[in-house]
Order: structure tokens, then sequence, then C-alpha cells
């Protein structure tokens, strides 16, 4: 170990091999569907590079990122993959998509007339897809658009890419909200026959096989999380943090612990201060009192409770069960790993996984491991 890993706030470990074999078992639930990979948000807080190589070589062609500049990073780490951009195209940058052959999901009025413009103007027709609104109210042409931008289509002669959609609640597998959204992006299809579909992220994809046309779009299952909301979660783990033991100290019956005095000691105790704080992307609402459970961590795969708020360096854990036999200052304590799941700690601060991984931007040492490490 280096010195700066010896001396580190804690030691975040990326397994990419668990990353390829979620994508490739994903592929194996839509044979015959082309499997893309959604790395938006630096790979949801994992790291843009390393994770779509691992991605690439798992088999992944087709990507999805937010914005240009995240797929101006792909590019250079992915000479030859498909990129789609997500936020769709940024207002006088059709040249820069074209350029580095970045695909925009067109969503308004305003966007496809830039794009088919600037394709007329350069007298080649630029890939890009179609979005369209099924229930989400975010981006996406509304259902009242679909004839207009039919009509487009055929006036311009442009063949889009793919049109897409976005299930809103696909995490909740009998919502109505699914039914709905399916429905009527087949209606949405019947105007565009000769066009491939896209209508699946993890939740949609692991649901229901209707989902699937002819490109799915995983994003949260490919780093380990959960998809969906009650049932377990298949996918291999990808993510494991420990931090260290700053001091063990006594806690006395009565005595508060942390800012606010929201938690007051019901019992003589040891307590570990860790050196982990919302500063590295523990949130606050991991916190507990008396009235309110907060997350656990692990120390040698026995879970101990937070103890009162989480501050911006330090968190409190009761570690009194260990008796004589307590951890002692630098020893690690488990954050994320075999025992304390992103869900788990999700769920415990009342928030999802995917919020949990994108915050994972704190004072760490980051190491990736796998077979294949370039």
């Amino acid at each position: 170990m280096d010195q700066l890993a010896a001396i580190s706030s804690g030691h975040l470990r990326i397994d990419l091999d668990a990353i390829g074999r979620n994508w490739s078992a994903l592929d194996k639930i839509s044979p015959g569907t082309l499997t893309g990979a959604v790395v938006k948000a630096n790979a949801y807080g994992l790291g843009l590079e390393p994770v779509a190589k691992a991605l690439s070589r798992a088999g992944a062609q087709f990507f999805f990122v937010a914005n240009p500049e995240e797929g101006l990073m792909l590019r250079k780490a992915l000479p030859n993959a498909h990129i789609f951009v997500l936020g769709g195209l940024w207002p006088g940058a059709s040249d820069l998509y074209a350029a580095q052959r970045l695909m925009p999901i067109l969503h308004s009025m305003g966007m496809l007339d830039e794009w088919l413009n600037f394709c007329v103007q350069q007298g080649e027709a630029y890939p890009a897809a179609l979005n369209f609104d099924t229930g989400m109210n975010r981006t996406g042409f509304r259902m009242s658009d679909v004839n207009w931008v039919r009509q487009q289509m055929q006036r311009s002669g442009y063949q889009p890419q793919v049109i897409m959609s976005h299930l809103c609640c696909a995490d909740v597998q009998n919502h109505e909200k699914n039914r709905t959204q399916l429905a009527l992006f087949h209606s949405i299809m019947a105007h565009f026959p000769d066009t491939p579909a896209s209508l699946a992220n993890s939740a949609g994809l692991m649901a229901n096989k209707a989902n699937h046309f002819q490109l799915v779009r995983p994003g949260i299952a490919l780093y380990g999380g959960r998809a969906i909301s009650g049932r377990k979660n298949p996918m291999s783990p990808v993510v494991s943090l420990h931090v260290p033991i700053l001091q063990v100290r006594d806690g006395k019956t009565g005595e508060t612990v942390g800012y606010g005095a929201e938690y007051t000691l019901q019992r003589d105790s040891r307590i570990a201060i860790i050196s982990l704080g919302y500063a590295d992307g523990f949130l606050r609402s991991a916190s507990s009192s008396n009235s309110r459970q907060g997350a656990k961590l692990a120390i040698n795969g026995h879970l101990v409770p937070v103890l009162g708020k989480v501050s911006m360096d330090l968190v409190a854990v009761d570690v009194t069960g260990f008796g004589l036999n307590g951890p002692v200052p630098g020893e690690m304590v488990e954050v994320l790993g075999p025992t304390v799941s992103v869900d788990d700690l999700a769920d415990a601060a009342g928030t999802i996984g995917y919020e949990i991984l994108t915050g994972l931007k704190g004072r760490y040492h980051r190491t990736y491991f796998g077979s294949e490490i370039e």
C-alpha cells in the first residue's frame, strides 16, 4: 500500500469485473435486443473512463451520457463507441456533435429544427434519436407533437437512429403507469414503423420483456444497485468503502452524542469516532436520534449503529457490543461492502442507491480492480 493509501480517509474499491458481469447478465435477459449502458454522471460516480472501458470489454457498444461534455470525455476513452446525449442538442453545438460523432436525443421542436437545418446545410443526415414523453412530464415531445414530428421526418427524408421514451414507475413492477406508458409508446411506434425503439431502463428491462424492443439502456443495475422495489437484487455488488476509526471513547448514561444533542445514551457505551462525514457523501439523513434509527455500518461483519448527527468529517458509531475485544483506532469500518449494501445505506438515509453512488466524491483512496485493467 502506498503512503497516500496508508493515510487516506478511506478506501473506495470498484470492481470492474462485477460491472462487466452485470452488463452480461442483463444482456442475457434480452436476447435479440441491443444492450446499451448508461454512464452519465461520471458513470454514476464510479469513474467514466475505467467503467466505460470495462463495459466495452464486456460487449457494450451503445452508451448514454447526460451532456456533450460527458460525451467528449467518453469519446476520448472509447473512439469507436456509439454515444447518445440524453440531454439533447445544446443550442449552436450541432457542428461539435457531428465532429465528435455524438448523437443528440432530440426532444423539442427547436432541437429538431436546428438539427435538421444543420444536416441540410452539411448535406449529410447525421444520426440522432427522438424522445417522446409518455408520462414522465420531463423531457420529450408531447403526444400531441407526434404527427408534427412524423411530418417533419417525411418532409425532410430524415430517418432517426431510434425513437425513445422513459418509464417513470418501472421500479414499482405492477404500477398502472407502466401499462399506460407502454401502450402510448406502441402508438408512437406505429408512426415510425421502420425505426428501432427503446423504452427500458434497468427496471423496465428486468420487469417485463414487452419493454425490450430493439435497444435497452440499463443504468443502476450495472453498478450493483437495486432496480425494482420489493424484489431481491440479483446484481453483483460493485463498490466497497471502508474508513478508519480515529478514536474510541467511553460515554456515560445520559450524555448526548453529536450536534443538536438529539441522541442521549441509554447506557454506558463505547463509541468509535470514524473518518467519515457528509463532505464525503455520507448523507446527513443517515443520522440517528432517540426517536429515529439511522444507518448501520459494519466492523468485521457485525452491524454497528450510527449515533447522533452525521457531521462534516466525523461519524460516531456504537461499539459497546464488542465488549473487551472492541475495535481500536486505525481499524477499518465497512460503510459499503458485503455486510452493508448500497441499498441498505440508501434505505436508512431515506433515499435511493443512485444518490449514494453519485455522492461518493469524498476523500477516499480510490482503487479499481479486475482481471483486465489497462
